[in-house]
């Protein structure tokens, strides 16, 4: 463990109580205690669910904790994609949960925000991946691990701000993942309205009140729409190539193959590449170019039938055998055959009409991809529908962006916080001037 000349690695457990004695003061039997099993416990490290549980219910045969432990989890997979919180808020200031967790309990001249945050740390994780003992699928985390992986051991004054900085970020992280749950919930309700209601002549959502609707293949839509085969609205499928390929990506200006990981549904990723080998001679009518809209047809039975619209890309990537490009006629708006291919009928559709194995392999032939049924409403109002559902899966991906950001800024935090490569002494001298 890397440290200043200041900081001295010391085992975790010297800053941490494993696994302490249970403490349940003067509860009674019928008292509430907080309940947490290990589906309630977070990959990225926190508690989701609220649920409690009388005293007497828990007390046999449940791990005991108390207000500010840290429970980690101890069996595979749950340790390595990183279950575990800080018991905080516990009902009575006392919990019980699953077996499976070990609780560190700070010491007083520790902080338990610290020790949290190094439970989160990828480097113990790593370690204590390669401590775990017993049998496949059952393996576990022994307790005298936390007795062997050295920690830094600064001030708890010092512990305290690092926590401090470091929850400060996870803050951010949870209310910008909460922002853009809630923004798929609404984009997710609103695509529901347009695909199947519309825009009319003033702007708004028809409704069957003000509006005449007609019954399809697809359930009831406007008068003034269709519902066709995606056939008939394609002037082209292609497909594209699939040559021996480096597993790295290609270098800007290189040429490059897409995998099926380019076509998500968050949208087109032109990062997901590989290099074309040098030998290999290029297929320009392959480039991938700003507005293809692609789908990707076979592999792993969640991977096929999504869809992607590419707004923008770099140059010299060139569609893979295992994608197809659709190309739209002049009255299909390709933004909007995205979308709506995207919406969960069309989805449910497609599900049924894939081949080969259910989970591993499953494939979608162009003719079932024509035989696709979508409604097909007025170019001008495809065009209308598409740019409002635009406008909020902007709002998501700039919320995205932020994420991503703030999630690696805690990476590089940690890195530097937790394991003395940087100090906050100068940010407690302020504060103390202040005082």
């Amino acid at each position: 463990m890397r440290a200043t000349s200041e900081i001295y690695g010391v085992p975790l457990s010297s800053l941490a109580d494993i696994n302490p004695s249970r403490l349940t003061g003067s509860l009674q039997p019928s008292d509430e205690v907080s309940f947490i099993p290990m589906g309630d416990v977070s990959e990225s490290g926190r508690w989701l669910g609220n649920q409690t549980r009388r005293l007497s219910e828990v007390q046999n045969g449940f791990t005991c904790f108390a207000e500010g432990d840290v429970l980690f989890a101890k069996i595979t997979p749950c340790m390595e994609n990183g279950k575990g919180c800080l018991a905080t808020g516990l009902s009575n200031s006392v919990g019980f949960g699953s077996t499976e967790f070990h609780v560190l309990r700070a010491k007083n001249h520790s902080d338990a925000g610290y020790i949290y945050q190094w439970s989160t740390y990828q480097d113990l994780r790593k370690a204590a991946r390669n401590s775990m003992t017993g049998s496949a699928g059952q393996q576990r985390v022994p307790a005298d691990f936390f007795e062997k992986f050295l920690v830094p051991a600064p001030p708890k004054s010092e512990q305290t701000k690092i926590a401090e900085i470091l929850s400060t970020v996870d803050r951010a992280i949870s209310q910008t993942e909460a922002l853009i749950a809630k923004q798929q919930r609404l984009k997710t309700g609103l695509m529901q309205d347009l695909l199947t209601r519309g825009i009319d002549e003033h702007g708004n959502l028809r409704s069957e009140q003000t509006h005449q609707f007609k019954d399809s293949p697809l359930g009831r839509i406007p008068v003034e729409w269709e519902v066709k085969r995606l056939g008939s609205l394609l002037a082209n499928i292609n497909q594209g190539w699939s040559p021996d390929c480096e597993a790295d990506a290609a270098a800007q200006g290189e040429w490059g193959i897409l995998k099926t990981t380019a076509v998500v549904w968050e949208g087109y990723q032109d990062h997901e590449n590989k290099e074309l080998p040098r030998i290999l001679t290029p297929r320009p009518h392959l480039e991938i170019q700003a507005g293809d809209l692609l789908m990707t047809r076979a592999g792993p039975n969640s991977r096929v039938g999504v869809i992607a619209y590419v707004y923008c890309t770099r140059s010299k990537l060139m569609l893979s055998d295992k994608i197809y490009r659709l190309v739209p006629t002049k009255e299909a708006e390709g933004r909007f055959l995205c979308y709506s291919l995207s919406s969960s009928g069309s989805q449910r559709h497609l599900s049924n009409l894939k081949t080969g194995m259910a989970e591993s392999q499953t494939n979608i032939s162009q003719e079932i991809v024509k035989a696709l049924m979508t409604v097909c409403p007025p170019s001008a109002e495809q065009s209308l529908i598409a740019d409002r559902l635009d406008h909020i899966s902007g709002e998501s991906n700039k919320s995205t962006t932020v994420l991503s950001k703030l999630r690696a800024l805690k990476t590089a935090l940690m890195q530097d916080l937790l394991t003395g490569r940087k100090r906050v002494t100068d940010l407690l001298d302020k504060t103390e001037e202040a005082a």
